[in-house]
């Protein structure tokens, strides 16, 4: 089992920037895929971005592309995204997810809320 922990939401206005963190518990950390999904008020859940256990290998949503950049430290067993520019439509609360062999992202985080205003 992996618990995974988000942190660093917030409030920030637009064109701003925020680190959001998640931790993961265990000393498998290295060997799962990692992503960032967002769901929004009267959204489904989407896709923000993946990188691989490795973290040789990461891919961004084009909402995201060229503002954010995801990030891991197996040795601290975190994961990170980074948001710059953030936009009013950026507004979600934010979920770190992991994956091992499968193909599903099957564990989660509780989230973590991001607000950007205008």
């Amino acid at each position: 089992q992996v618990q995974l922990v988000e942190s660093g939401g917030g409030l920030v206005q637009a064109g701003g920037s925020l680190r959001l963190s998640c931790t993961a518990s265990g000393r498998t950390f290295s060997s799962y895929g990692m992503a960032w999904f967002r769901q929004a008020p009267g959204k489904e859940r989407e896709f923000v971005a993946r990188i691989s256990a490795s973290g040789l290998s990461t891919q961004y949503s084009d909402s995201v592309k060229g503002r954010f950049t995801i990030s891991r430290d197996n040795a601290k067993n975190t994961m990170d995204l980074q948001m710059n520019s953030l936009k009013p439509e950026d507004t979600a609360v934010y979920y770190c997810a992991g994956r091992g062999a499968g193909l599903r992202y099957d564990y989660w985080g509780q989230g973590t809320q991001v607000t950007v205003s205008s």
